[in-house]
């Protein structure tokens, strides 16, 4: 017998005609690219998202065409991301941090037919135009007066094109299994590969932001938004805002240190998901501010983390210097992106920092609706014992079942379960700690030592700003640690204070044989550090005559 309920499509049209109807006045404040706030609210977003869906008839984007974006966190680029995805045409977000041929293959295979784009991006824009033979035209996102004077076809202006058109729209209703967006990942080994998410899987994955056991994004919060809208469509959290009307505060593309406190005390802020690298540097710079900066009355209570894991020491100033708990999350471009989350249980409530610690440096605890599981190299689940280390698989609504055009061939197994390439434990409540990507693990003698976990004690030191650690080739043990330092601006510290550091808290042989300071650390597109880079530059270190700095 089946139950008599009524059938309706999950669209992401839904979220902002709730939005809409009920919070119209719900501020969306945003950095432009020319510096100063622009102010608008929810009913403005979905006028003018309508507005873009009646330009994309107008271009005769057909339903299922991709649309491309190169833009920074603002208002415009969020009235796209809807005025796309509602109106049935795939929201397509490139990241403009990696590097240019990259760029160019992800929007060629995708084969996206206009490319709307921030005026910082002209120069890059009019780079890869010719070899871009799917885009029809190319829309600069400001108004008639700052169009960039750049030798592309068919370049439009987007001001100009919205005020042609009426904010009067009839969302369509069709499949929810329908594309919705494609963010690609970021390709530190081969070509970036597109992950297709689908009307469904987005409204699925919004109601698990909208959880208390999550992110617990709801209408009282004011939400600053630091991971960008071209990662993983912003962790997913705009579209969440618009299904509960919560207050959002997009930083542009003004990620220093007195951008983020200005907005955190000026707009009330509630809630801030960022990579660590974003904290560490707001917390640097609000170290060398603090006699400077009024920090009464701030709002900040809940910090949300992940990419990377995150060091202590972000956890214990995020809690100093806001009274904030740290919710540390993980997932994947392929999982939409969450699947795990750090919110605390009933038995975590009473305890001070100190002994909740333990439980803020895991990476969070698995969420509804996200089904994650450990497993040893043939496969066979391992006991959530806290202990039991091995590759992390994940299935679930909101979990890839393959690639963009079949890219990496099969990569979900029988009973659909997705291969993360996390190496990790978990405890009998969820709980998992990534000990390391499976291809940074160092395997020292046939033993391993954690990555993460010696750059998370590295952090910890008062001179450090950041650090990375990357296995080093040795003639009897195969592998070695070696630690690279970024200090702090006017800092000191030597290598052998860091080792001394470093002693008392790791196992002996853990102790990285060798320390080199770096006046700074590559990063991913998307904010992490870019260990291919460094294992290419370092992985000779020890083989080298002694005084050597470069290869």
């Amino acid at each position: 017998m089946l139950g008599l309920m009524q059938q309706r499509p999950l669209l992401i049209s839904s979220l902002l005609d709730y939005a809409e109807r009920y919070h119209a006045g719900r501020e969306i404040v945003s950095r432009s690219v020319e510096g100063p706030l622009h102010r608008s609210n929810w009913g403005t977003i979905a006028r003018r998202a309508k507005q873009v869906a009646n330009l994309l008839q107008r271009l005769d984007v057909a339903r299922g065409e991709r649309i491309a974006t190169l833009a920074w966190n603002h208002n415009r680029h969020l009235e796209i991301y809807f005025g796309v995805t509602c109106s049935g045409a795939v929201l397509h977000t490139v990241n403009p941090r990696l590097f240019p041929e990259q760029v160019r293959f992800i929007i060629d295979d995708a084969e996206s037919s206009y490319m709307f784009f921030d005026v910082t991006f002209a120069a890059l824009v009019e780079q890869l135009a010719p070899r871009l033979p799917n885009v029809r035209g190319y829309v600069a996102l400001c108004a008639r007066e700052a169009m960039p004077s750049i030798d592309v076809p068919n370049l439009l202006c987007y001001e100009d094109l919205l005020a042609a058109e009426t904010g009067d729209h009839a969302w369509p209703s069709f499949d929810e299994d329908l594309a919705s967006a494609l963010c690609y990942t970021s390709g530190t080994t081969g070509n970036p590969k597109g992950v297709l998410q689908s009307h469904r899987s987005a409204v699925l994955h919004s109601l698990a932001l909208m959880s208390a056991d999550t992110m617990a994004i709801s209408a009282r919060e004011s939400l600053l938004l630091c991971a960008p809208l071209f990662h993983v469509n912003c962790w997913g959290i705009p579209f969440a805002a618009a299904g509960t009307g919560a207050k959002l505060v997009l930083p542009g593309m003004k990620l220093d240190g007195a951008s983020l406190f200005e907005l955190i005390r000026d707009e009330a802020v509630t809630f801030c998901g960022a990579v660590p690298t974003v904290w560490l540097n707001l917390f640097a710079w609000m170290e060398a501010n603090l006699n400077t900066t009024d920090q009464r009355g701030l709002k900040l209570r809940r910090v949300l983390s992940g990419g990377t894991a995150v060091p202590r020491v972000v956890i214990e100033k995020a809690h100093n210097y806001f009274g904030a708990t740290m919710l540390h999350a993980w997932g994947m471009t392929e999982m939409s992106p969450l699947g795990t989350c750090g919110s605390l249980l009933a038995q975590h409530v009473g305890m001070n920092l100190d002994e909740r610690m333990p439980v803020h440096l895991k990476q969070g605890r698995t969420i509804y609706g996200a089904e994650v599981r450990i497993v040893d190299d043939d496969g066979h689940e391992l006991p959530r014992d806290g202990r039991s280390v091995g590759e992390i698989q994940v299935r679930g609504p909101w979990v890839l079942s393959g690639y963009f055009k079949g890219a990496g061939g099969k990569v979900v197994d029988e009973d659909g379960w997705f291969r993360t390439g996390d190496v990790a434990h978990m405890d009998a409540d969820g709980f998992i700690t990534i000990t390391d990507r499976a291809k940074d693990v160092i395997k020292s003698g046939g033993e391993w030592i954690s990555s993460i976990e010696l750059e998370n004690l590295a952090v910890s030191h008062p001179a450090v700003l950041e650090a990375a650690v990357v296995a080093t080739r040795h003639p009897r043990w195969q592998e070695r640690p070696l630690l690279l330092v970024h200090r702090k601006q006017g800092a000191e510290v030597s290598k052998e204070e860091l080792l001394a550091f470093l002693s008392d808290k790791i196992a002996k042989w853990w102790l990285p044989d060798d320390v080199v300071f770096v006046e700074e650390l590559p990063h991913t597109a998307t904010g992490k550090v870019l260990k291919t880079r460094l294992r290419e530059e370092y992985g000779d270190w020890l083989e080298r005559p002694a005084g050597t700095t470069s290869r």
